[in-house]
């Protein structure tokens, strides 16, 4: 990992950058991609599948026979700690329901909003190195509670054209009818145009590799919303003297062992620390199964020692991290500081591990600095508001005048006139 000691603001901007996004280079190839899922639909999709994931399909979606097998390799353990999980998840974002209500603006005028769900969604589960099952609860779960009328996933499956049994698990429980074999820019272009197997969605939901990204930003121009721009992932401690050293290097890991590309960041106002960290880090890191990847991932990793907490807070504001953990004496005072993070974890005994699986907050985040802007996947995700307005007589009277007099000084007659004939009415 990279030390920095005291670091001046002006080198702020150069010192939080993440590892660059090398989209330009894939674009002309995610662009022939798309075109032909486009234009050939499932053939083009099987094709890439044999391409990409070496493996010869007949049929993209998986039949009930395979998800009836998958729930018989799913050791019992594991279908508890899904089903736990699932039931927080559920819990935490049955709690964003929106609660509508007539507001009178002026007498006789009357304005609400109505929450609709999207009714065609499509979430992304990678491959990849690790069967993300917790990703597809995350994204499965608020999607059925919002009541989203068609929930498909697609997932890219092995050599041997199966899915993972936990992924069609957790599907299954989560309330995901039909899932298909396809990974990759195929995947996502195959939802956003529609193939004869694969159905055309409204929004795509899920993070990817550099090709699923460019893909996503590729469709979202005109074809399909997205749930959020993405990248690598990442994690920030912010620690001062009272952390836990073995704790901090073992959060920093936890983010790091994701891929090569991910970024572990701890800014502390403690040089003692620092140095624990450095050495758990390291101590730690030859234990873990997944310790090349780690290890790759560490080198754009950094350690920052700066002066105060002020400081800290400033520079983690600045960075906007994906993930956040607080690990101070005063963690809540400070947290209250926070203004941009994806998702923030306070206190000693509070792992990022646990948001990524089951305390019940979302774990699909904003990276790479977007934490500013947006936020990680919510309820708010699966809906839309659309606005109603009633106005009456008495209203009419009360603001079309006023409506009147700025549409003549937009110089637009028809809108005035639409109010003109109806006062002339009442």
């Amino acid at each position: 990992m990279n030390i920095i000691r005291y670091p001046e603001r002006l080198e702020w901007n150069f010192l939080l950058k993440r590892s660059a996004l090398q989209t330009e280079s894939l674009r002309e190839t995610v662009c022939e991609i798309l075109e032909k899922v486009r234009t050939q639909g499932d053939r083009a999709v099987i094709g890439y599948e044999e391409q990409f994931d070496k493996v010869k399909l007949n049929s993209l979606e998986v039949t009930e026979k395979e998800f009836e097998e998958a729930e018989k390799e799913v050791d019992i353990k594991l279908k508890a700690a899904i089903m736990l999980a699932l039931n927080n998840i559920q819990t935490f974002h049955s709690s964003q329901k929106f609660a509508s209500k007539k507001i009178e603006t002026l007498p006789g005028v009357t304005c609400w909003q109505k929450a609709v769900a999207i009714e065609k969604v499509g979430l992304y589960v990678p491959g990849g190195t690790a069967p993300l099952f917790s990703t597809v609860l995350m994204l499965a779960a608020p999607a059925q509670i919002a009541g989203c009328k068609e929930i498909i996933l697609c997932t890219p499956p092995d050599r041997e054209g199966k899915i993972h049994p936990a992924i069609l698990y957790a599907a299954r429980v989560a309330g995901v009818k039909r899932v298909f074999k396809a990974g990759g820019v195929q995947a996502i272009g195959a939802m956003a145009y529609g193939t004869s197997s694969i159905p055309k969605v409204y929004k795509i939901f899920g993070p990817g590799n550099q090709y699923v990204t460019v893909a996503k930003q590729q469709v979202a121009l005109r074809d399909v919303a997205i749930d959020m721009p993405a990248g690598p992932s990442e994690v920030e401690v912010l620690a001062d003297e009272t952390a836990n050293p073995v704790f901090v290097a073992a959060d920093l890991l936890s983010q790091a062992e994701h891929g090569v590309d991910s970024q572990a960041m701890l800014i502390t106002t403690s040089e003692k620390l620092m140095k624990e960290v450095e050495y758990e880090v390291q101590r730690q890191l030859a234990l873990l199964p997944r310790w090349e990847i780690a290890e790759k991932s560490l080198a754009s990793s950094k350690l920052i020692l700066v002066r105060d907490m002020d400081e800290a807070i400033a520079l983690t504001n600045e960075y906007a991290p994906e993930h956040l953990i607080i690990e101070t004496r005063d963690y809540m005072e400070q947290a209250e500081r926070i203004v941009n993070a994806g998702s923030v974890f306070l206190g000693s005994l509070t792992p990022e591990s646990a948001g990524d699986y089951a305390s019940g907050t979302n774990h699909t985040l904003p990276t790479n600095g977007y934490a500013k802007a947006y936020s990680g996947v919510s309820l708010d995700s699966f809906i839309r508001k659309i606005t109603f307005q009633e106005i009456n007589g008495e209203g009419i009277q009360n603001i079309g005048p006023a409506i009147e007099v700025m549409a003549a000084n937009e110089q637009l007659g028809a809108h005035k006139n639409a109010v003109t004939v109806r006062l002339k009415t009442v």
